[in-house]
């Protein structure tokens, strides 16, 4: 199980790759589940050109490691991984990873949305939008992730 906080750009893809052949044996997982969010150019009617994500070091990490560890308790995982970026983002841009790799397709597909929808609700990060205006303004709340 593993939590990276990182202010450059990743590759989601390719850190997905990286923990699974360090991680895990060929044989070991049947079931792989992966989310990407990416950050759009638009929020609450307006155009965003650029937004500043902040954490808490080390708060953001132990709790982000704490809601992996309540994932684990939940459904049969054999690995987890959160990748989280902070500092400055541009459209288009990874934010956040969030991979779970168990026996069968239910668990990694419910533990992976598990940790999304937590991670999002309970793990400090701080969001300052860039308008095109160039005005600024802090994100109040983050948007309802079971919206249809």
């Amino acid at each position: 199980m593993a939590v990276i906080i990182c202010e450059a750009a990743f590759d989601p893809w390719q850190a997905v790759q990286n923990h699974q052949n360090s991680q895990l044996a060929d044989g070991q997982y049947g079931a792989t589940a992966t989310f990407v969010g990416t950050m759009r150019d638009f929020n609450e009617g307006d155009d965003v050109c650029a937004m500043t994500l902040e954490h808490y070091p080390g708060m953001t990490e132990a709790q982000l490691e704490q809601i992996i560890d309540e994932a684990k308790n939940s459904w049969p995982l054999q690995d987890a991984l959160v990748v989280h970026r902070v500092g400055e983002i541009l459209p288009g841009e990874p934010i956040v990873l969030v991979a779970c790799w168990s026996a069968h397709r239910a668990a990694a597909f419910d533990a992976c949305r598990f940790l999304m929808e937590a991670l999002k609700s309970r793990a400090p990060f701080w969001k300052k939008e860039t308008l095109t205006d160039n005005s600024q303004r802090w994100v109040e709340k983050n948007t309802d992730g079971y919206s249809h």
